[in-house]
């Protein structure tokens, strides 16, 4: 099972789409995803984010359906330390992501706001990719302002640390989208303005 979602992890973040959608069905076909519903869940969640991306939207709801119902049948119990991450919060902020490639912009912002209600502040890398992902929807409702603003608030939660690669990523396509909804507006002016001096700091 963790090597399956490891590898469907990579793969998507490789932006290598059926790879990480044939990581993740075997990870649900998997032994351990058949016996306890916390597996099944985390490789049914996969698979919806690779079905979001490859544009199957009626697959990607229904994987996230599917993986939103068997979290609520996971018992407490002793599991890997490697699962750790995957929480409440965590399926939120994946459910943000589904919502937003699969084109429910306002589902997606719930669903980060959802996410940032449960992380923890300590957890600031976790914070500031659940804040990223709240800005992209924003964004995509045409709150330009708000969107700019909440993107922003990455660099603050990250207080200067430098950001991780998938992060970065995050921001850059931010960056790229706003420029292509909204190039003229004085947000985007002052959001290409943050920009620079932020990555001139690291």
């Amino acid at each position: 099972m963790r090597v399956w979602v490891n590898l469907s992890m990579l793969a998507y973040q490789r932006r290598n789409w059926p790879e990480a959608l044939a990581a993740a069905q075997a990870a649900q076909a998997s032994s351990a995803a058949r016996r306890d519903a916390f597996f099944d869940s985390l490789g049914r969640v996969r698979a919806g984010l690779a079905y979001a991306v490859l544009g199957d939207r009626q697959a990607a709801r229904r994987s996230l359906g599917f993986a939103q119902e068997t979290f609520t049948k996971a018992t407490e119990r002793e599991r890997p330390r490697w699962t750790a991450f995957y929480g409440p919060a965590e399926l939120d902020h994946l459910a943000a992501i589904v919502h937003h490639h699969s084109g429910s912009f306002s589902h997606a912002e719930a669903m980060a706001h959802r996410a940032l209600a449960k992380i923890p502040r300590t957890f600031r890398r976790n914070r500031a990719l659940a804040t990223a992902q709240l800005a992209h929807a924003q964004l995509h409702q045409g709150d330009v302002e708000q969107a700019t603003t909440t993107a922003a608030h990455v660099f603050t939660i990250m207080d200067d640390a430098p950001l991780p690669g998938r992060m970065r990523t995050l921001i850059g396509d931010f960056h790229r989208d706003l420029f292509a909804l909204a190039p003229s507006t004085v947000y985007a002016r002052e959001w290409a303005d943050r920009m620079r001096a932020e990555w001139s700091r690291v």
